[in-house]
């Protein structure tokens, strides 16, 4: 059964449907319970956002990615004051619901959420930044239109969606959670749909878990 996060967020994507195809002339930046999402690197147009971070009212960003490379969203404002929304042990958390159209003309069986402090550097394990490593805290992570998911925490912070499909024109809803133990003012989430990640068998490190 979908959590009230996704049937509100699936109602936000009715949204996008009016939203025109044509390119904006200047970045977006939507800013929300105190931080500051920015589509600024291109591959991705924020269109929507509300809530302030809880559980019971995550951060939802309503958006369509437009291209096939990585889309980035850059997230500002990340720091000890802002506490953790989410009452997992981290410094600092909240909880953040995707509204995401498929933009493309190609469908989507895979996709991939990736949390980077710096841009070209991988995320790894002593940074901090993490998608609530070592909490049960808004668990487990849901989507409308992939059924599983599985997570990596080294050599990278990751968390893959797959088994189902997300057609061209359609929109899929993903709920999860971001964490950091020493809180970076600016930091990355990109957003991947041809990544070959998923094996039958998940190396060291990867957990699996049932979105449903």
């Amino acid at each position: 059964m979908l959590t009230r996060p996704v049937v509100l967020a699936g109602l936000l994507a009715l949204m996008i449907l009016s939203i025109p195809g044509a390119s904006p002339a200047r970045a977006t930046e939507l800013t929300l319970g105190g931080l500051v999402f920015s589509d600024e690197l291109g591959g991705v147009r924020l269109l929507e956002g509300s809530g302030t971070g809880t559980l019971d009212d995550p951060v939802v960003l309503v958006e369509e990615i437009v291209d096939y490379g990585p889309a980035v969203i850059v997230i500002r404002g990340m720091h000890a004051s802002f506490g953790n929304r989410i009452r997992s042990q981290h410094d600092v958390g909240f909880a953040i619901t995707k509204v995401v159209r498929n933009a493309t003309s190609q469908p989507w069986t895979l996709f991939t959420l990736e949390l980077r402090e710096k841009l070209l550097q991988e995320s790894p394990f002593g940074d901090g930044l993490s998608f609530g490593q070592a909490s049960e805290a808004g668990r487990p992570f849901l989507s409308d239109r992939f059924n599983t998911n599985l997570e990596t925490r080294e050599p990278y912070d990751g968390v893959q969606f797959y088994d189902g499909v997300v057609e061209p024109g359609e929109t899929v809803v993903l709920n999860f959670v971001i964490t950091d133990t020493t809180p970076r003012w600016k930091f990355y989430l990109m957003q991947k749909r041809d990544n070959n990640f998923v094996r039958s068998h998940p190396p060291e490190g990867v957990e699996r878990a049932n979105s449903g």
